[in-house]
């Protein structure tokens, strides 16, 4: 199952035990978007996709992260909290990489196991 994402704007919508919860996104798929990724900010609004990834870095960040890796069907493989200045390991079944700031997936009830979902708001 491929997914065909464009850089842009959307909706992370976690499916958990309790309920959908449902979370501003930014998409980076390019390889100019993933790069930048959320360096030279101070904050994220809701949570950045980077896909394709298997792993991420915080070097040159000014705040920690949380990062959710997601497999091919988009379900959660792991979750590190990262400070900025480090550098992440490859996740082997990793396609994708969410990042949002600390404490905020454990919040929407990002964990192993949980399945997502990503909605892109039409280009235009």
């Amino acid at each position: 199952m491929t997914r065909r994402w464009s850089d842009g704007r959307g909706r992370l919508v976690v499916h958990g035990p309790n309920g959908d919860v449902s979370v501003p996104l930014e998409l980076a798929t390019s390889y100019r978007a993933r790069t930048k990724g959320l360096l030279g900010r101070d904050t994220v609004d809701g949570a950045l996709l980077l896909s394709p990834a298997s792993s991420i870095h915080t070097i040159r960040m000014r705040f920690p992260i949380d990062a959710a890796y997601l497999d091919r069907h988009l379900r959660v493989i792991a979750v590190r909290t990262m400070r900025p200045g480090r550098l992440g390991l490859p996740r082997l079944r990793a396609r994708h990489v969410v990042e949002a700031g600390a404490g905020a997936m454990e919040g929407w009830g990002v964990r192993p196991g949980v399945r997502l979902s990503i909605e892109q708001d039409p280009i235009g």
